[in-house]
């Protein structure tokens, strides 16, 4: 696995993100599968994970999830958070974030595959929703904790949060020892995946350190791995980019005068920087494996959030 750091675009030059590519490998242990054009299944290894339907009208997905799941990541102990220092700061995220691809790296039961990743310390809709309540209340608003069964609406719940195992209580033996962290500011992140399949995140890893920092009504941490952008596509963008700012430049230095010339470069400069680090950082769709034909699920009444009350989608014929 080859490994570069992202930094800001900005003159601070702190670090954002971690690139990941990934040479030609095995089928992910953690792998979506698609059938039928509106039927997802995520397995892990030989278990099903979860099931999902898409909606015939695209407005969302009803999902059931079987508690099969199992974190590619080892229990993080409390000596290892405490180690990690400076909670918070770039260099903190950084430091999570290479633990985090080791063990992803190494681990049969994680998503990697080939191709180019992104493990970033800001989700894609960082600043919403806002919500009452403090981060609490924000977090309660994201997660999607009806359990095993549920719905994600489109029109109006996208960019959520996806537990794949039942979130522990408040008062969970593990709960309260990371809620200790969290008041001490040493709870590490939180580990999401974007799912776009589900237009969602799943939580990989950390849904006791999730419950704590909600019960401690504190903002968590959060990296979030997904795909990269592919390098044509990247390629194509950079060069829209940069033809903009050269056009852009040669409005400046021509030959009539432009009021406001230095300001009007130096916005053209962080523009072109901003354009190039979200090319870098941006979501690319999740890749789905075909599975076998699945029965269409029969049709079933909608409950007052518009999702189909009581469903679990259908799994793969036998």
């Amino acid at each position: 696995m080859h490994r570069t750091n992202l930094t800001a675009p900005t003159d601070s030059g702190s670090w954002v993100a971690l690139r990941l590519e990934l040479p030609p490998t095995a089928v992910p242990g953690l792998r979506p599968g698609a059938a039928n054009g509106n039927r997802i299944v995520l397995s892990q290894g030989a278990d099903t994970v979860l099931l999902a339907t898409v909606d015939d009208d695209r407005g969302g997905v009803t999902y059931s999830r079987t508690d099969h799941y199992r974190s590619p990541v080892a229990p993080l102990r409390a000596a290892e958070a405490r180690a990690v220092a400076g909670h918070g700061q770039p260099s903190w995220y950084a430091r999570w974030a290479h633990r985090f691809a080791d063990a992803l790296e190494a681990s049969p039961l994680g998503p990697l595959h080939d191709g180019r990743w992104v493990l970033s310390r800001k989700l894609a809709r960082d600043e919403a929703p806002r919500a009452a309540g403090g981060p609490a209340g924000r977090w309660r608003s994201l997660l999607l904790d009806e359990h095993p069964d549920g719905c994600v609406d489109w029109f109006t719940g996208s960019w959520q949060v996806l537990p794949l195992r039942r979130m522990p209580s408040p008062d969970h033996g593990r709960v309260k020892a990371y809620r200790k962290q969290a008041r001490e500011g040493t709870l590490p992140p939180v580990l999401l995946w974007w799912f776009s399949g589900l237009h969602c995140y799943l939580v990989l890893d950390g849904h006791a350190r999730l419950a704590a920092a909600v019960a401690e009504n504190r903002e968590p941490a959060v990296l979030a791995l997904s795909r990269a952008l592919p390098e044509e596509r990247t390629g194509a963008g950079r060069d829209k980019a940069l033809e903009t700012y050269r056009l852009t430049m040669s409005v400046l230095d021509g030959p009539h005068p432009v009021t406001g010339h230095q300001e009007s470069a130096r916005a053209a400069s962080r523009l072109l920087a901003a354009q190039l680090h979200d090319l870098d950082v941006a979501h690319a769709p999740t890749r789905a494996w075909p599975v076998p034909e699945v029965r269409p699920a029969p049709a079933r009444p909608l409950n007052r959030s518009g999702c189909p009350g009581g469903s679990t989608p259908a799994g793969p014929s036998p």
